[in-house]
């Protein structure tokens, strides 16, 4: 008998993305779709758009107050987001 070289099917197609050079662009938009869930309901209501330029993460707000207490605690949520997304894809958080 021979055997098998058994993959799962995550870890195949994770490796074509790679290939093809997707990844990174799929798990960015895990990142940002991953947002509100992560800052909670309250920051989301007052969350106007959010992107990613050059591994910052760039949240446009609508309350100036909340975006004074968010940029004292950036590294929290940058820690949370790459856990939640399972992977290091954003070093920093811009809020505007």
């Amino acid at each position: 008998m021979f055997k098998r070289d058994v993959q799962s099917i995550r870890d195949l197609i994770m490796r074509n993305l790679r290939q093809q050079g997707l990844e990174t662009p799929l798990l960015q938009k895990r990142l940002v779709e991953a947002w509100p869930a992560v800052a909670g309901n309250v920051i989301a209501r007052y969350t106007l758009n959010a992107y990613i330029r050059n591994q910052t993460l760039f949240v446009h707000l609508s309350s100036p107050a909340l975006r004074a207490d968010l940029s004292m605690r950036r590294q929290v949520f940058v820690a949370r987001l790459n856990a939640a997304v399972g992977s290091q894809v954003i070093v920093d958080i811009r809020f505007c």
